[in-house]
């Protein structure tokens, strides 16, 4: 099936043309002509299967005709989790409707509030923003709601998990009854189910099975390693297997940093993004990674939501993910567009269940190779000793301990005396 089968129009697979996009994905083909007919849809997918453009191709479709923009008006509302995302999406709306006249802004927090509001003031045909800036915007009446034609909620069980439900259903009760809702998640727990049957009217169910799909384009290796070899691990399979760029996840923000100190001390060009990072430090750490400026970039789960980099070849797992759910979402940075890419994950001890979990949840049974670590790489942050400073450590720490000794003796004798006394 190619594109022009879905009934796109003319501007719109000039552009997928350009783009280099020849076959719709799964979740294209099931959700473009669903939404080009006007129904609310609600896809299960995740992210790697062509889901922005999913939903992306046909709103701009829907949206492409003669229409006045009035200030303070959006007539579409794409809300997302996270500030990547939010880029992510713009950029795939910029690309898709780029020979389209619409107006398109995206909001979010960690930058100044005045130029969204200055571009907010003359009204745009798309609004994509993340829930805390978007609550901000109306609540200095920047942004109304009242000529909304469709409303879109990607990453819905992100958004849940990161705590935005109270400010989704806030967002919801401003929006008018007439709209369309097309609705995104990976999963679908009971608390997203409840929130799908309070904002879509009779829904199209499209769900893509994502998980066979990826299996199709990612190689998942896993090694049992000790905790503190794994540093020493990532440098062996960096250097000996000739990676030239790998994402890799780690479980807290100051175990992201560490180990970017550690890497760099080992003469690997790398960067971390987090949540303590400013927009701009993340946006220049991104660009980086993206034009091979930085070959490896540690980053969290929640920043790595939007993360979109083509052809990205290697995903690691650092840190196991503690849900089933965030593996397939971390390893759906590689193997996107039908590009092939390989997800590496490291298990310690104490990530067996985790990875029971896994496995439970996937339904497939992992082969696990065993870490062999070459002498020569160090996996701390201090070097190690050469021999004959081994030698020379080893006669000191024997000195030490006698001085001690001789130390405690004399003090028991000095005690005793006093006591005497």
């Amino acid at each position: 099936m190619t594109f022009e089968v879905l009934g796109l129009s003319g501007p719109l697979l000039k552009g997928i043309r350009d783009i280099g996009y020849v076959n719709p994905t799964q979740i294209q083909k099931k959700s473009i002509p669903n939404i080009l007919a006007g129904h609310d849809v609600v896809g299960s997918a995740e992210t790697g299967t062509g889901k922005t453009a999913g939903f992306v191709l046909p709103m701009l479709q829907l949206l492409d005709r003669p229409n006045t923009i009035l200030k303070f008006r959006t007539r579409s509302l794409i809300l997302c989790p996270t500030r990547e995302l939010a880029d992510q999406i713009y950029k795939s709306v910029i690309s898709h409707g780029k020979f389209l006249s619409l107006k398109t802004t995206v909001v979010y927090g960690g930058v100044s509030i005045n130029p969204q509001k200055k571009i907010l003031k003359t009204g745009v045909d798309i609004l994509i923003a993340t829930p805390g800036r978007l609550l901000d915007l109306s609540n200095q009446n920047a942004i109304k709601f009242d000529r909304l034609e469709i409303f879109v909620a990607d990453e819905a069980d992100r958004m849940l998990d990161m705590g935005f439900i109270k400010d989704i259903k806030k967002i919801v009760s401003m929006l008018p009854q007439k709209r369309q809702n097309l609705l995104f998640s990976a999963t679908f727990p009971n608390n997203i189910k409840k929130l799908i049957n309070s904002i879509a009217k009779n829904p199209i169910q499209v769900d893509v099975n994502a998980k066979s799909e990826k299996a199709v384009y990612i190689t998942e290796r896993f090694f049992t390693v000790e905790k503190n070899q794994k540093t020493g691990l990532l440098k062996e399979l960096i250097k000996k297997e000739n990676w030239y760029q790998a994402l890799v996840f780690v479980r807290t923000k100051r175990g992201a940093d560490a180990l970017a100190r550690r890497l760099k001390k080992q003469d690997l060009i790398c960067g971390a993004i987090h949540g303590d990072k400013s927009q701009r430090q993340r946006m220049k750490v991104l660009e980086d990674f993206k034009m091979n400026t930085i070959q490896i970039l540690i980053c969290t789960d929640i920043v790595a939501r939007g993360i979109d980099i083509c052809g990205l070849p290697y995903v690691v797992n650092y840190d196991m993910p503690y849900m089933p759910e965030d593996y397939i979402h971390r390893i759906g940075r590689t193997g996107r567009a039908g590009e092939k890419g390989t997800a590496v994950s490291f298990v310690s001890m104490e990530e067996k269940k985790i990875l029971n979990g896994i496995e439970k949840f996937t339904k497939k049974k992992v082969k696990l190779e065993i870490c062999t670590v070459d002498d020569n790489i160090v996996s701390s942050d201090v070097p190690k000793p050469r021999k004959d400073e081994k030698v020379r450590t080893s006669k000191s720490v024997k000195l030490a301990k006698s001085a001690r000794m001789k130390s405690n003796k004399k003090s028991k004798r000095t005690r005793g005396s006093k006591n005497s006394k």
